[in-house]
Order: C-alpha cells, then structure tokens, then sequence
C-alpha cells in the first residue's frame, strides 16, 4: 500500500503567451480548472500507474472539496482519512503557464494547514513495514512529522517531496529513506548554491551526510542524479516537447512510490518515474496530465 500525506487544491489555470512581470496585467489565450494540490497530485498519479493509494489530507466543507471527494474515489484512490474541515475552505492554487510550458503559482491553502498530526497517526494505524509513505511539504510541519515518525516506527520507507521549499531539521531528515528535492531545494536544504554538475553531486552527499539513506536530485529534461552510500547514477529522461511542466515533479515522485512499492531497485524505479513525468509535461494540466500505465511502458 501506499499513503501518500498531503495537499489537495483546485487549480485555476491560465494559459498566455508570456508570464506577467510584476505589476503587469497579460491577456490570457486559455482557462482551466483542474484538480491540483501535490498530495493530491501525486496520489492520482500513483494510482493511475497501477499503485494501490491511501490519501490522508484535508478539504472544505464546499463545493471544491465535495468535487474533490468525488474525483478521488472516482480515480481509485482509498478515502477513508480525507478529513473534511467544518470552517475552513478548500485550497485553491491560481496557476499562469506560458507558451514554453513555463508556470508560476500562487496557493491559498484553506482546509490543508489544518491538517492536524493526530489525523495523519490515525490514517497510517495499519501500516506495515512494506508500505511506502510519500509526503511533501504543502502541509504543516506537525503533519510531516508525524507521518515521518510513525513510518519510521512501523519500518515503512518514506519518500519526502521536499516541495515547495523550505528548511528541514536534520532530525527529520535522519534515516529517511528517500528524499527527492529538485535542484533549488537541495540548494535549500544544504545551504549552498547548486547551479551545475559538480554542485548537484556536491548538495546529494551533503544529504547523505545529515543522514538519509538513499537522494534522488530532480533535473526536469535532464532526467535525475541517485546517490546512495553505495553508488551514484545519472538517469536520463526522456527527450518531449514540453507543452506544461505544472505537476511534472508530482509525476515523478507518484511514480516512484509505485515502482518502489513493486519491488523495483531504486534506478529501475527512478527510470519509470523519468519516463512518466516525461509523458506528464506533454499535456495540460496537473492532475489530469497524469499518465496511465499502459501509456509509459508496455506491459
């Protein structure tokens, strides 16, 4: 099984031929409204490439979140631990993308800061030490945390989406099994810049150091960097003509926590995931660009 802890947004996507600067008001070409969220996204992700998902997250008690409730169970996911807040409104992410497939993205996050620890502990009671937990930082530290902790109690591998960025205590990040930070969140985390190669290599043992087990580095078209106390591997990813990169790391790592869960090694499994955010930044949209199975590898 895999318990994916996290976010769940509306996105409200215009598309333009450019990204407005500062002060500037651009005419857009395109509106769409999708389900988002990076919780929610790599959960749905998860699932339609063959994962059995667990989301643990909040919405609101309104229209967005009864809609979300719905295209949850409609996609497969297990929704017995998505908590439905009485006050607050679910989140929405207002989302501009340009021609290049370039975003920017701004989050109100409603119902999902109030995701409390004890919501989280009572969606993983049953995990194993099989399971994977796939977390990311769209929610409150104490949520983190306590998935983190309980995962660790329970022997289960969790995988930390260090996204969006922000600064993590080494404790947290001790014994993690897989951290997957792209490159201006490993400049985050280690607190050096991470502009080329060598840096990448540089900011991945940094991460070993502060004790996770296993980093993978996310480099977009690039594909990924895998160190491990044992071997470093570059994983390429496939070359696309990107049309939206919104929910391209969210694929990646939904992808991942699939191939792991399978038994997969971790470069095997990290090929599928280059492979299936390949195909997600091929399309519009975040969770509705998300690949199924049959369209990533054939089985």
């Amino acid at each position: 099984m895999i318990y994916v802890v996290g976010s769940s947004n509306t996105d409200m996507v215009v598309r333009s031929e450019k990204l407005p600067a500062p002060g500037e008001t651009v005419i857009g070409e395109s509106f769409l409204m999708n389900p988002g969220g990076k919780g929610a996204n790599q959960a749905v992700g998860a699932s339609r490439l063959g994962g059995q998902v667990t989301f643990i997250g909040k919405i609101g008690d309104d229209l967005f979140g009864r809609g979300t409730l719905d295209h949850f169970r409609q996609e497969g996911l297990v929704t017995d631990f998505v908590v439905t807040d009485p006050e607050l409104p679910s989140g929405i992410a207002l989302i501009n993308v340009n021609a290049a497939g370039e975003n920017c993205i701004a989050v109100a996050p409603g119902a999902n800061n109030a995701l409390m620890g004890q919501e989280v502990l009572a969606g993983l009671e049953k995990l194993t030490a099989g399971d994977i937990v796939l977390v990311q930082l769209e929610i409150q530290p104490e949520a983190v945390e306590a998935a983190v902790n309980r995962a660790r109690e329970k022997g289960a591998k969790v995988i930390l989406n260090p996204a969006p960025a922000r600064h993590l205590p080494d404790n947290l990040l001790h014994d993690l099994f897989l951290i997957t930070p792209n490159e201006t969140e490993a400049a985050l985390l280690t607190g050096m810049p991470v502009s080329g190669e060598e840096d990448v290599r540089r900011a991945a043992q940094m991460l070993l150091q502060k004790g996770v087990r296993n980093v993978v580095i996310t480099l977009g078209s690039r594909g990924a960097l895998i160190r491990t106390n044992a071997y470093e591997r570059m994983i390429a990813a496939p070359e696309v003509t990107a049309v939206d990169t919104t929910a391209a790391g969210d694929c990646f790592n939904g992808a991942l926590a699939v191939g792991l869960s399978e038994r997969m090694n971790l470069e095997d499994a990290v090929r599928f995931a280059c492979a299936a955010a390949a195909v997600s930044v091929t399309r519009p949209g975040a969770q509705s660009a998300m690949p199924y199975r049959k369209e990533v590898v054939r089985e």
